[in-house]
């Protein structure tokens, strides 16, 4: 990194902590496994994670699957800068980006969960309350589609820019119309679009490698998430023991 690129990041890094304080995007203190991937429909394409460690591997995006089932290229590179914003590097641990989130995304979109395979999407049609959720004939495919061409023409009519190419405090004034729900999209609300896109970043951080995100199981390291232990009983009469986490194709290796 140039040192021109590193006074970039610092200095951004106080605005995208003001953006994620007051929006109540960033990501809460959740843990989830890989029965996720089994309610969301997913295919299964993900390729294997690399073992498990309990330090971030030297290469985080080893053997994973980086091939786009979905999105187009410049789909792609707008989901990456949004889930970035929504959940970014720090000193935490690492983002978005360097947990594959967005290759994450794109997976599920291609399977079942983005098809709507098992929703009922059949009229008739009413406004919803704020508890029944999304009430129309769209699935996730063509929300998606929607919402990231939303994105792109709100920072083109905006900023005359690409939402790629925005600098930190731009997109975070964007993603914020849409969160708020001000921006008007052909069919589904921007409000409804982004609570798509913010759970789909925080499975994605915290589902099991094989669905592609969470890229070296940094994610739950953050979070001292076990992973998927075959048992317990050699540490149950123990009152606390750190355990590497393992991923749920660590169990078949041979």
């Amino acid at each position: 990194m140039s040192t021109n690129d590193q006074k970039s990041l610092d200095a951004i890094d106080s605005s995208r902590r003001k953006f994620l304080k007051n929006s109540g995007i960033a990501a809460g203190g959740i843990a989830v496994g890989g029965a996720l991937g089994s309610l969301l429909g997913i295919n299964g394409n993900g390729e294997p994670a690399a073992p498990a460690s309990t330090t971030p591997t030297s290469n985080p995006t080893e053997n994973h699957n980086q091939a786009l089932m979905y999105f187009t290229p410049e789909q792609f590179a707008i989901t990456d800068a949004a889930t970035e914003r929504i959940f970014p590097e720090d000193d935490n641990g690492p983002g978005a980006k360097e947990l594959l989130i967005a290759y994450y995304i794109d997976h599920q979109l291609a399977g079942g969960w983005g098809t709507g395979a098992t929703e009922y999407t059949s009229g008739p049609f009413f406004p919803g309350e704020p508890t029944q959720g999304y009430q129309g004939r769209l699935n996730r495919q063509q929300i998606f589609t929607i919402g990231l061409k939303g994105i792109q023409d709100y920072s083109q009519k905006t900023y005359q820019k690409n939402f790629p190419q925005l600098t930190a405090e731009e997109q975070d004034a964007v993603l914020t119309e849409f969160a708020d729900g001000n921006v008007t999209l052909s069919g589904p609300t921007s409000s409804h679009f982004f609570s798509e896109l913010r759970a789909a970043t925080l499975e994605g951080a915290y589902a099991d490698p094989l669905y592609g995100g969470n890229a070296g199981m940094a994610g739950w390291e953050m979070k001292n998430f076990p992973g998927h232990q075959m048992s317990y009983l050699n540490i149950i009469e123990e009152e606390f023991t750190e355990i590497k986490p393992q991923a749920l194709n660590s169990q078949h290796n041979h």
